[in-house]
């Protein structure tokens, strides 16, 4: 897999200097405005060499570069880091230096959403965040085309916040136009929002919860799932690969709409990757499967989790998919064209030595979903589309290289 976040020339960086608890960043003769109402920097589009890259991962956003250096000169100082339009912005801080007891929260403009970091970043006691391996941090990405960046310190103490670029996410139609679009929703697409069958198929509903949004490195796409009753996540190897690409992802659960049909997800519980355990040898068409954990694992234990079946499933098997295609909020795979129609159905349980084969509907983005049979085991793990023979990796192979790194209940 590409490296995902090469980085190009120096960036200019936004500086917030002199900063107090509750005031603007920029003074009024920079911004032209009411103090209190910080405007947002220019940004331009990274080179395409720092853009995400990686074969069969979907491409959700673009780096941008912050075009103008910035430096509050008075006590307090607020920064917005925008995009209009863009679905998430996830920032990066190349510096942070706070004295004791200042720190920065990055949120939603709303507040729903708010991430606290120090000058320790102990995630035991801020907020989570992922790295790419050079200098400084990445806070966890904001739902929304909107980040606002803040210092809170109890004295007019200096203090250096230097933000050089940010992701910002793809609308529907971006993420259309930036992706090659493989045949993989066969026939009419059956796939509804998770809610949609909470009273009608509560187990399945419930099973979903554990099935989570995989942001890798700002730009990427794919589905991850907790596996089993220890800290233990899997996705497709596919989708990562290397420590590296964990440190620089964030898994975010509960991302799904409040009601059917609705455009309302909430912003979900969102980890950062931890220890990248275990990767499949073989290409993508095989296994293809990557084991890893989490951090602030406590937070999302409550969402529940998957356990692999361990013995070969069969042609016929009602099955069913939940997972992010698209990018988008949580929707299940149970019927093959009609709601309340055929439900979906194992093609070929011995397609070839490592995949069976299933016409459910899916779609970038839903690489990495399990792929579950009534009794709600893990049959598979999808990592290949093209109708009538979208594919998963068979979950007893899977488990037999890591029954020894988790608990399979």
């Amino acid at each position: 897999m590409r490296d995902m976040l090469r980085r190009g020339p120096r960036y200019a960086a936004v500086v917030l200097g002199v900063w107090a608890l509750g005031v603007s960043m920029l003074p009024a003769s920079a911004s032209g405005a009411d103090p209190t109402r910080p405007v947002a920097p220019a940004s331009v589009r990274a080179p395409e060499a720092a853009q995400f890259s990686a074969e069969g991962v979907t491409t959700v956003g673009e780096l941008r570069t912050l075009d103008t250096t910035r430096t509050a000169d008075r006590a307090g100082a607020r920064q917005l880091i925008r995009h209009p339009g863009a679905t998430y912005v996830k920032v990066h801080f190349s510096a942070l230096r706070l004295n004791d007891g200042d720190y920065v929260t990055v949120s939603s403009p709303d507040g729903r959403e708010t991430y606290r970091y120090d000058r320790s970043l102990d995630r035991a006691t801020g907020s989570d965040y992922t790295t790419d391996g050079g200098p400084g941090f990445w806070a966890m990405s904001v739902t929304g085309d909107t980040a606002v960046v803040t210092l809170h310190s109890a004295r007019p103490a200096r203090a250096v916040v230097d933000i050089d670029r940010f992701w910002r996410g793809y609308d529907q139609a971006e993420i259309a136009q930036h992706n090659f679009s493989t045949a993989s929703v066969c026939s009419t697409d059956a796939r509804r929002d998770v809610v949609c069958y909470q009273s009608t198929h509560p187990t399945e509903y419930a099973r979903g919860r554990a099935v989570a949004r995989l942001l890798i490195g700002g730009g990427g796409l794919c589905t991850t799932w907790r596996v089993g009753n220890t800290n233990r996540m899997l996705t497709n190897k596919h989708c990562f690969s290397t420590q590296s690409a964990v440190s620089a992802s964030e898994a975010q659960f509960n991302y799904q709409c409040a009601t059917c049909g609705g455009s309302n997800p909430g912003p979900g519980t969102k980890v950062s990757g931890a220890t990248l355990y275990r990767v499949s040898s073989g290409g993508s068409g095989e296994l293809d499967y990557a084991l890893y954990s989490v951090n602030n694992f406590a937070a999302i234990q409550g969402f529940g989790t998957l356990y692999l079946r361990t013995t070969a499933t069969s042609t016929g098997t009602r099955m069913y998919v939940p997972g992010h295609g698209d990018g988008s909020p949580k929707r299940l795979s149970i019927y093959e064209d009609t709601q309340n129609g055929g439900v979906c159905t194992v093609r070929n349980a011995n397609y070839n030595t490592w995949n069976i084969s299933y016409s459910c509907d899916t779609s970038g983005g839903n690489s990495g979903s399990p792929v579950l049979d009534a009794n709600h085991r893990v049959i598979a793990l999808h990592h290949l589309g093209g109708c009538p023979s979208n594919q998963g990796a068979k979950a007893h192979l899977i488990y037999n290289e890591i029954a020894g790194l988790i608990d399979n209940g």
